[in-house]
């Protein structure tokens, strides 16, 4: 979109972003229902007998969305684990083995997670995966990854299901702590209870308005008006139709940064101006893109600290290591929470030894209790695959750009 004027990119492209779904919906189904082109008999091991390590290095990989409207996500998590990965490997590796990832777009559907997942795993032979984009994906990958016993680290969703998977290590803070949060704002610094809920209609749309019930719950309410949109679309009029009628004060939205963009611009454009609150999946740093100056006053909640903060330690290795890896590049959310997935991983492989396989790896973080990076605190223990159960609100302004927040102001409204 231009900065200055006009709806967002992805609304004058709405027809032409369903016709796209539906071309990638196809295409997905064809991968999923074909079979992997020439495998090899087993897939490569090292001098252990554990896939995608060797004396040399321990390979990586990551199914998530490089192409279609929730590419940025796909794009800033691959930025951030591998600035990561280069920051230990500059430094020798680690153990003495270089870190190297593979990445495969998925395009942010189910059906095509199922197949990269299968093909990293028996062609590629990696160690073990990180960084996956999405709860349908997710959904759809874990199952075949605990199958293979391969490790599942730091999906970048916060989906209460992956809570319980035992080959599965979360970094971040849950949909329902964030949301959780965005209802404590709204009913306690703004006094605000007439909301609605816009979700994508998925598995993450559920798992966003479950945490909202749940929040809703404790505080004896209910949503005023319930939208729904179909995933991988820009089509929200429905949805802003369906909010409308319930005169929402507040609207809590659950989906990706084109359709988010789309619906609140087009909600401010037809006269609809409630309080925005939308997830951390969104892709802040490609919402206020899309959005540009219609964006001011939309609040988002984080689960990683701010990325500029000068008063962050974690913030500060990360932008230095960012700009190592590719000068110029923009520090974000996305990229962030890459970078601490990345040192995640780092962290457990250093603590794994020399000899280290899955299951060693696993462990390892499992009873690692509290891991320190560079002041940014995670903390696992039995039971607990979480490390962070820390969330952040943020704003975005009248110049398109964050800045951190610590409670609703009514006066950011336009």
């Amino acid at each position: 979109m231009n900065r200055g004027t006009g709806l967002p990119v992805a609304m004058r492209a709405h027809a032409a972003q369903i016709a796209l779904t539906a071309s990638a919906w196809a295409a997905a189904a064809l991968l999923a229902a074909a079979p992997l082109a020439a495998q090899p008999a087993a897939p490569p091991t090292g001098p252990e007998g554990t896939p995608g390590v060797s004396a040399e290095r321990i390979l990586f990989g990551q199914s998530a969305a490089f192409s279609g409207p929730a590419a940025e996500l796909g794009r800033g998590m691959r930025l951030g684990i591998q600035a990561a990965f280069k920051e230990a490997n500059d430094a020798g590796g680690v153990h003495g083995r270089r870190l190297e990832l593979v990445t495969v777009d998925d395009g942010y559907e189910p059906e095509a997670a199922i197949t990269n997942t299968r093909r990293l795993i028996e062609d590629e032979g990696v160690f073990a995966l990180v960084g996956g984009v999405g709860t349908p994906t997710s959904r759809s990958a874990v199952p075949v990854a605990e199958e293979a016993g391969v490790p599942y680290i730091a999906p970048f969703t916060g989906a209460g299901f992956l809570r319980s998977e035992p080959h599965v290590i979360n970094l971040r803070a849950s949909y329902a702590q964030e949301t959780e949060e965005m209802v404590e704002r709204l009913t306690r610094d703004l006094g605000i209870e007439r909301i609605a809920v816009v979700i994508q209609n998925d598995s993450f749309g559920r798992a966003g308005l479950a945490g909202v019930r749940a929040a809703f719950d404790r505080r004896g309410m209910e949503a005023v008006a319930i939208g729904v949109y179909p995933r991988n679309t820009t089509a929200v009029k429905t949805a802003i139709v369906d909010i409308e009628v319930g005169r929402p004060e507040a609207v809590i939205i659950v989906g990706a940064y084109q359709p988010v963009a789309s619906l609140i611009a087009w909600a401010r454009h037809i006269g609809l101006d409630p309080v925005f609150m939308t997830l951390s999946f969104v892709g802040s740093n490609a919402l206020a893109e899309e959005l540009g100056p219609r964006g001011a006053g939309v609040y988002v909640t984080q689960v990683v600290p701010f990325p500029s903060a000068r008063n962050s330690r974690v913030a500060t290795a990360y932008r230095r290591a960012l700009r190592a890896h590719t000068p110029g590049a923009e520090p974000g959310f996305v990229s962030f929470e890459g970078y601490l997935a990345g040192r995640l991983v780092i962290e457990a492989l250093e603590r794994s030894g020399t000899a280290v396989d899955r299951d060693r790896f696993i462990q390892t973080l499992r009873d690692a209790g509290s891991i320190d990076l560079n002041g940014f605190r995670l903390v696992f223990g039995d039971g607990d695959n979480q490390g962070s159960d820390a969330v952040f609100l943020t704003v975005i302004d009248e110049r398109g750009r964050y800045r951190p927040a610590t409670r609703l102001e009514a006066a950011v409204k336009q």
